[in-house]
């Protein structure tokens, strides 16, 4: 049994959504650790969202990435470490379903491509 074109677009159509959906769930935590290390004053050193860690005493500043999701904590020796702000399943959820949402769409086009095809050639035949 194959699955329809119309399946296979309403399932990427789907996967597209909630990768966005778990992406931006992640966004929100990256947001709240900027939000909580930049809020200066007292106890704002070592930085909150890298507390929690031995190496935290070293920490001097942070840095953000996007692609993927993460809240590094950098420190005194060049060094840095990941804050564990982000929930661990939210990269490869996101990468995951936005592969599947990917290959789901041009599977649809490649067998409504076919089904085109097939019946031009039914029409050439006749």
């Amino acid at each position: 049994m194959s699955l329809s074109s119309r399946r296979l677009r309403g399932i990427a159509v789907l996967a597209g959504t909630v990768a966005i959906a778990v992406y931006t769930w992640g966004l929100l935590h990256l947001a709240g650790a900027v939000l909580e290390a930049e809020d200066g004053g007292t106890n704002s050193a070592p930085i909150p969202p890298c507390r929690g860690n031995e190496q935290a005493v070293h920490v001097i500043d942070y840095s953000v990435s996007f692609l993927p999701l993460s809240f590094d904590c950098e420190m005194t020796d060049g060094g840095s470490y990941a804050s564990g702000t982000i929930p661990a399943y939210v990269n490869p959820v996101a990468l995951g379903l936005a592969l599947t949402a990917a290959i789901c769409a041009v599977s649809a086009a490649y067998v409504t491509e076919l089904r085109l095809r097939a019946e031009a050639r039914k029409g050439e035949a006749r």
